[in-house]
């Protein structure tokens, strides 16, 4: 190989001392990397793709359609459950305001003996709980065959405070099918008037009804309610504390002529009206949650 010339072209401007010298290019500019990969065959195009395509997009946008049309007649009923007397009703005694299920103020209006005007006021409201704290264990044995989910209790006076009276619900486990037997089962073996199934007493310290215990219950009402998974009670005795010897149910106690001292006292009206009430309430409430207002 000869020996190259390396003395610089007339006019060429000499790089600076220590300068990179850029190698001398020959033939033609390199080309970029990326153009000089391998070409793959493109395969022909397929005239039939392009009416599938078409079809499948026709296709999911009927199923769609037809999705949010069955929805819309619906009324999209998968997205909530339906609502009825019995899942409502099991869930008012954590869903509803206490003073929906125990108002502060009752009115009995010819709820008294002889028709009279009867007004209650609300003392406390106890803490819910299981039906061990409020129902005697020979009671409790009979609403076994509906489960107690809870049970949720009030204290009311009357206006004179002279009468003192323990209402409550308790919230049954059971279907319709079990609140209707349990509702004959008390009408024909007339449980409701033995005194050995009174409920117990709920006495907030404090009130007037402090001293209203197990020996002064007075007269008393249990109602299994069948269009709802609830048992009402309500239990009335005589604000001074003295011990009744004799209670009598509420059923026995309004009756004409009454001549029990629990009769004569209206002890019996306090129960049955206190249980009328709350019981009307509870039935009102749940038909509202099954049936909003529209």
């Amino acid at each position: 190989m000869g020996a190259v010339d390396l003395t610089p072209a007339p006019g060429a401007v000499p790089p600076p001392p220590g300068a990179y010298r850029v190698p001398a290019r020959y033939g033609y500019p390199e080309t970029p990397v990326e153009t000089t990969a391998r070409l793959r065959p493109v395969p022909p195009r397929q005239r039939w793709r392009a009416p599938v395509a078409a079809a499948c997009v026709v296709l999911g946008l009927g199923l769609i359609g037809g999705a949010a049309t069955g929805a819309w007649l619906t009324g999209d009923s998968s997205a909530e459950p339906t609502r009825t007397p019995y899942t409502e009703g099991r869930t008012v005694w954590h869903s509803v305001p206490v003073d929906t299920l125990f108002p502060r103020t009752l009115k009995g209006t010819g709820a008294g003996p002889g028709g009279t005007n009867r007004t209650w006021t609300r003392l406390a409201v106890a803490a819910d709980s299981d039906c061990s704290q409020g129902l005697d264990p020979l009671l409790r044995t009979t609403l076994r065959s509906v489960g107690c989910e809870r049970m949720v209790r009030a204290t009311y006076t009357d206006s004179t405070r002279s009468a003192v009276t323990t209402v409550g619900m308790v919230v049954t486990e059971a279907d319709a099918a079990g609140m209707q037997a349990l509702s004959t089962r008390f009408a024909e073996q007339k449980l409701a008037a033995r005194k050995d199934l009174m409920p117990r007493t709920y006495a907030p310290e404090g009130t007037v009804a402090a001293g209203f215990g197990d020996r002064q219950r007075a007269s008393w009402t249990v109602r299994p309610l069948t269009e709802i998974p609830v048992v009402v009670f309500a239990v009335s005795g005589f604000a001074d504390a003295r011990t009744v010897a004799e209670p009598q149910p509420a059923g026995a106690a309004t009756q004409s002529p009454a001549t029990t001292d629990v009769a004569q006292a209206g002890l019996g009206h306090e129960a049955k009206g206190i249980a009328d009430r709350v019981e009307r309430g509870l039935r009102t409430t749940v038909t509202d949650l099954v049936e909003p207002p529209a």
